[in-house]
């Protein structure tokens, strides 16, 4: 058994090896994404926006003509695992990206250490990503990085007494404790964490334990998309006549859903890196762009991570001139410094995790429309959960 077992990771590895190879004259990109299913809208936004970058930057790269294989996952990570194998062995890929969720990164990322195929995370935010293969570079964000902005807001704003409820998965449980711990630091007091299943929530019974907590605050993280089910269920069950605050990190007021959602959203808190009404003339110019590709569809965070993404590899690209293979391209990567449409960010050497700015925002009307309006800013915001 042990004979076979050595055997077939030694072919393994012949076939990974091989598809180092480079095409002459061509340079793939294998984007797996959630095209169907539940988070389809993540898909959707990432390869809405990649493919603007290219419409804007062009389809060759120091000499590469540079090509775009999506590929959807339906956000099974046994299937995001077999497309990553196929898309490297058989497409000959260069770099893997998309990767909608925490655990579809962390099954792809064996496959980016043994190819060494450099994979960007344009979407999934659990602090250790990154440390599951040396080839991930993440133009997304940590849950971490925003959860503790809001640690450091409410207690300083009044909100004393909070109950946590979060997606149980990575970045629901990353978000859960950094924010508890932070807001415990700053004297508040968690009167109790609350996991949602992943799969087909159903917040009902969790906010009916809210209510009765009586919280000031109820401190929310839900996967980009499932914010609407958590407003209407919150509104049904009277937590807003019941006076308790929604506060969270960006994904509950998503951009992409956020005008579905009703009066309800007024007011409601939340930290993160990114927002449509980023007062910026590059975010006026990408907002604006990606609106008129896509049949007035709003970009939210998801597609920011995309775009930075496809910038992070054409500049990679162009940095090797498209010489190098995958440790060039990763080294390239690496340390990269851009304006983005959410700001100034760079790719941390160290960590290869995206270090930009956290935003404190308001849910407001403006022009008739709901916007996450910016009013407190947090520089360079690195991954608290590196530094641990």
């Amino acid at each position: 058994m042990k004979k076979r077992v050595l055997l077939g990771a030694l072919a393994l590895s012949g076939v990974f090896g091989s598809a180092t190879v480079w095409a002459q004259d061509s340079f793939k990109i294998g984007l797996i994404l959630p095209m169907t299913g539940p988070f389809a809208s993540t898909g959707k936004q990432i390869e809405a926006a990649a493919r603007l970058y290219m419409a804007q930057n062009g389809t060759s790269v120091a000499g590469k003509k540079v090509e775009l294989i999506v590929k959807d996952d339906t956000a099974a990570p046994d299937v995001t695992k077999r497309l990553a194998q196929e898309l490297v062995v058989n497409d000959k890929v260069q770099v893997l990206a998309g990767f909608g969720l925490t655990p579809l990164a962390l099954s792809t990322a064996p496959i980016a250490t043994q190819s060494k195929t450099p994979l960007v995370v344009m979407a999934a935010a659990t602090s250790s990503i990154t440390q599951a293969s040396p080839y991930i570079v993440r133009t997304s964000y940590t849950v971490p990085q925003a959860a503790v902005a809001m640690g450091d807001w409410a207690p300083r704003n009044g909100i004393k007494k909070a109950v946590t409820l979060v997606t149980d998965f990575g970045p629901g449980i990353d978000a859960e404790k950094f924010f508890k711990d932070r807001f415990l630091f700053n004297g508040g007091q968690v009167l109790d964490t609350l996991r949602v299943p992943l799969r087909n929530p159903d917040f009902a019974p969790f906010l009916q334990k809210v209510r009765d907590l009586k919280p000031e605050a109820l401190y929310v993280f839900v996967p980009s998309g499932a914010g609407t089910a958590l407003m209407k269920q919150f509104v049904e069950r009277g937590l807003d006549k019941a006076g308790i605050r929604i506060i969270g990190t960006g994904d509950v007021t998503d951009d992409d859903i956020l005008n579905g959602m009703g009066d309800v959203a007024l007011g409601v808190v939340t930290s993160h890196h990114y927002s449509a009404s980023h007062d910026s003339a590059l975010n006026k110019k990408f907002v604006d762009a990606f609106q008129k590709a896509n049949n007035g569809m709003r970009p939210n965070f998801m597609a920011v991570g995309g775009y930075d993404g496809m910038r992070v590899i054409y500049e990679a690209l162009r940095s090797t001139k498209g010489q190098g293979g995958g440790d060039a391209l990763l080294a390239a990567m690496k340390g990269q410094i851009f304006e983005s449409p959410r700001g100034p960010m760079f790719i941390d050497a160290q960590t290869r995790d995206a270090v930009h700015n956290i935003y404190i925002r308001k849910v407001e009307r403006v022009n008739g429309q709901l916007y996450n309006t910016e009013f407190e800013s947090l520089k360079d915001v690195k991954d608290p959960g590196k530094n641990r």
